[in-house]
C-alpha cells in the first residue's frame, strides 16, 4: 500500500464549503480510479487551516496511472476552491 499524503492551505471560516466542493469533484474522480482504497481529511484543532488529505493507493503503480490531465480536468473543476497542495508519499512497511 502507499499514501499520497497532501497538504493544503484552507482559511478555516472557508473550511466546510472548500470540503464540499473538494469532495463533488476530488473524491468522486478518485473513487473511479483503479486501485484507489480510500481518503480521509484530517485537521488539527491547534492549526485549522491546513487540511491533510491521506489517500490510500494499492501500489505506486496504480497511483502512478492516474493521468496529469486528468488532475488538471479535476483542478479546473474545482474553480475557486483549487489549492496548492505539498505533497509526500509513504510506503506502508507494517500494519499492525
Amino acid at each position: 500500500m502507499v499514501i499520497e499524503f497532501l497538504t493544503f492551505e484552507v482559511a478555516p471560516d472557508e473550511l466546510e464549503e472548500w470540503l464540499t466542493v473538494e469532495e463533488q469533484h476530488w473524491s468522486r474522480y478518485l473513487e473511479s480510479c483503479p486501485g484507489f482504497i480510500g481518503k480521509e481529511m484530517w485537521v488539527a484543532d491547534d492549526d485549522p487551516g491546513r487540511v491533510h488529505a491521506v489517500i490510500r493507493w494499492e501500489s505506486m503503480e496504480a497511483w502512478d496511472a492516474v493521468l496529469p490531465a486528468d488532475v488538471e480536468a479535476v483542478d479546473e473543476a474545482m474553480g475557486q476552491w483549487c489549492r496548492e497542495a505539498t505533497m509526500r508519499a509513504y510506503r506502508v512497511i507494517r500494519d499492525c
